[in-house]
């Protein structure tokens, strides 16, 4: 890739930012916070935004622990930077996202340091809670990414990889109600919820034959009784539905609501079925964007090659942006050669190696570039718009 002076701009400025960038990292990493409570970690990239000149709006879409930091040039293409800085319960930054906060950070700061010569406007998102409820699916419902031409974001792993193949998801909560009764004098006049979600379990055990290899039905009982001598008149699990294509993932919904009504049938007992977190869709990777970002870090950047997708992976809910716009979900090597598996002490661990700070420098810098060129090479943008619309169907 050739590098042009205004490209090197960009990572000069990014270079000059690099001290600041990665105390923020790490200032992150230590004090971890759950999904919408990342009031440390959100204001302290608010503030260090607006010390670059960022025009940064808290609260943003109505959510307290949202941003979105603004610098612009006047009329033209906005291309945003998504950053995601909550923590997981009991294990910390177990999944990197202090990693995914401050490669938008920096790649705000790049972008930022010439955007008001272009005629264009970046944008750096601050996106809460996306282990739980997914902050990023209230914000599209409000309409936020509306005006937004590229939402541009990568996530640390297990290797290099250009796409993610997510899943899409329905968290689906199943209450049964039945009637108590003295589980040794008159059980014949209880009806038991308990066994009601057993039955479930199991109906959904004999599902799994008939459904696609890339879907998912797992789940937990959070209530089931309150003593082993009373029939238990209520009974609740919880459970996450996925599958590659929120097309099939519906149908499978269907299917799972009929297990659970059978079960109810069986018992005599009463369902209810509601979801009790926010639906995650499939991720959408936008190519032609990915493309040119990877060509960057491979070419540019010599951040190593990059293999297609991993063989199995979660939910995001950048899905849900990638329905709505062009974006990307860049997947990027922190594991240095070691095995490692999100969502552990040793994924936390190495979220805050020097491995993965250099990975936060090459990446804000690829991240950068490719937005500058969203914003500057109109063909570009025009063929990232076409390929998402064909991905839509």
């Amino acid at each position: 890739m050739q590098l042009t002076p205004q490209r090197t701009q960009i990572i000069q400025a990014i270079d000059g930012a690099s001290q600041v960038i990665l105390q923020v990292s790490q200032k992150i990493h230590s004090h971890p916070e759950l999904g919408y409570a990342e009031t440390y970690a959100s204001g302290l990239l608010a503030e260090t935004l607006e010390g670059f000149g960022f025009q940064v709006e808290r609260g943003f879409a109505g959510l307290p622990t949202s941003f979105c930091a603004r610098k612009s040039g006047g009329k033209g293409p906005r291309v945003a930077f998504l950053a995601e800085y909550d923590a997981l319960p009991g294990i910390g930054h177990g999944c990197g996202h202090n990693i995914i906060a401050t490669t938008a950070l920096a790649a705000g700061i790049g972008l930022g340091a010439l955007v008001e010569k272009l005629n264009g406007e970046v944008w750096v998102m601050g996106t809460p809670a996306e282990e739980t409820d997914g902050g990023k699916v209230v914000m599209v419902q409000r309409g936020v990414f509306d005006g937004v031409d590229a939402a541009l974001m990568v996530h640390p792993h297990e290797g290099n990889f250009i796409r993610t193949e997510s899943l899409a998801m329905d968290a689906i909560e199943v209450s049964y109600y039945g009637k108590p009764a003295h589980a040794a004098t008159a059980p014949w006049e209880g009806k038991n919820a308990l066994d009601a979600i057993i039955l479930l379990f199991n109906n959904l055990n004999a599902l799994r034959q008939q459904i696609q290899p890339d879907a998912r039905l797992h789940g937990i009982i959070v209530e089931g009784g309150k003593a082993p001598n009373i029939i238990p008149d209520f009974a609740q699990g919880r459970f996450y539905v996925r599958a590659r294509q929120r097309s099939y993932l519906n149908e499978l919904g269907e299917k799972f609501k009929a297990c659970a009504q059978a079960a109810a049938d069986a018992t005599g007992t009463r369902v209810e079925t509601a979801n009790y977190e926010n639906s995650f869709d499939d991720m959408v990777n936008n190519m032609t964007i990915a493309e040119r970002l990877v060509a960057y870090l491979t070419q540019a950047l010599s951040s190593g090659s990059f293999a297609r997708a991993p063989e199995n992976f979660g939910s995001v809910d950048m899905g849900n942006v990638s329905h709505r716009l062009p974006a990307v979900h860049v997947l990027v090597d922190i594991a240095n050669g070691m095995k490692l598996i999100p969502h552990t002490a040793e994924f936390c661990a190495a979220a805050n190696s020097e491995y993965a700070e250099q990975a936060i420098l090459r990446s804000g810098k690829a991240l950068a570039l490719t937005g500058y060129d969203l914003l500057t090479e109109e063909e570009f943008l025009t063929k990232a718009r076409q390929e998402f619309k064909e991905s839509l169907g």
